[in-house]
């Protein structure tokens, strides 16, 4: 059997008393592009970090190309690749010295370097770009640039830690396009973290992560297909009241946030004349849709993405309030 490049086994890390990754399970096969869903402060970044072994677990094991993290580091090091959600380039140096630089700490062989530096640079479509200082570059340019030297060295796995944050929507998708590429002209795993539903789709796989746990894993079509049912956001007066009210008259359990009220049920479309006809408060603006990553991610915590990022920016808040001595 082909050996998994990615597998954990209850891998923990604690900073104090705050649980940043609560134990999780987690094998990731050779050649997968594997997403990690989840808001700014759920813990993949931290996840990437022990992967990387830039981060010593807490507890748990953890093997990357089949070498253990704590145990074989130079091996994992070696067989990884690691493009940053900042920008690790150095501005003042062109493209070409900055791969070059990148080839000697890794040990790339001379007589193989300028050949690996000619098809990494054509892949991400900079080698007329290769004199260039990296200062002068956009951010998508930086961001091709450092998934180029990422693959340089041949590793096994490349990690992405939100591969495109940051960057407008078109800048995104070209990127995305990059990494397709690269997918079908190297045997690579590619391990990513993202908070974007849109991206996610690109994956074989995503694991939902909330709170430092793994709340759901399988391929985006069928965590959707889980959910099952049309979402309905209607907007009203009193979206307390008209929580109450599908719950007592329809049976139907519904979740306030970002200013209005979602729920899910089957055929959504033949029953929003129903709901017109029998809810007691005034609906401003009604919306039906098919099942979205969101949907999967609500049905799993009761919330979206957009409000456990705020949840998880204020809970970080107090947390360095707290170690600060700061009372609020």
């Amino acid at each position: 059997m082909t050996q998994p490049a990615v597998a954990t086994t209850r891998l923990t890390k604690r900073y104090g008393d705050f649980e940043a990754v609560r134990g999780i399970d987690l094998t990731v096969e050779s050649g997968e592009t594997f997403g990690f869903l989840g808001p700014n402060g759920a813990g993949k970044s931290t996840t990437i970090s022990m992967l990387c072994t830039l981060v010593t677990p807490t507890g748990g094991t953890a093997s990357v190309a089949g070498h253990d993290i704590v145990r074989e580091r130079d091996e994992v090091r070696r067989n990884i690749g690691l493009v940053f959600q900042d920008t690790t380039l150095d501005g003042y140096l062109t493209a070409e010295q900055n791969l070059r630089l990148h080839a000697g700490l890794y040990g790339v062989p001379k007589s193989e370097l300028d050949a690996r530096l000619r098809q990494v640079l054509d892949m991400v479509g900079l080698w007329d770009r290769r004199a260039s200082k990296v200062n002068t570059f956009s951010g998508g340019m930086k961001r091709r640039l450092e998934i180029g030297r990422g693959l340089l060295h041949s590793p096994r796995v490349l990690f992405l830690d939100e591969p495109t944050v940051g960057l407008d929507p078109q800048t995104r998708s070209s990127i995305w396009a990059y990494i397709r590429e690269l997918k079908q002209a190297e045997e690579i795993t590619i391990f990513l973290t993202t908070h974007y539903m849109d991206e996610a789709e690109n994956c074989d796989r995503i694991a939902i992560m909330d709170h430092g746990q793994i709340i759901a894993l399988d391929t985006p079509e069928a965590l959707k297909a889980g959910v099952g049912k049309d979402r309905v956001r209607i907007e009203t007066e009193d979206d307390d009241k008209a929580i109450a009210v599908l719950a007592e008259q329809f049976g139907l359990e519904a979740t306030a946030s970002e200013g209005a009220v979602t729920f899910f049920v089957e055929q959504g479309e033949k029953f929003v004349p129903t709901l017109f006809g029998e809810f007691p408060l005034s609906i401003r603006a009604v919306n039906v849709a098919r099942p979205s990553l969101d949907d999967v991610f609500m049905s799993y915590t009761g919330k979206t993405m957009r409000d456990a990022e705020a949840t998880a920016g204020q809970r970080g808040r107090d947390t360095m309030a707290k170690f600060r001595g700061v009372r609020r």
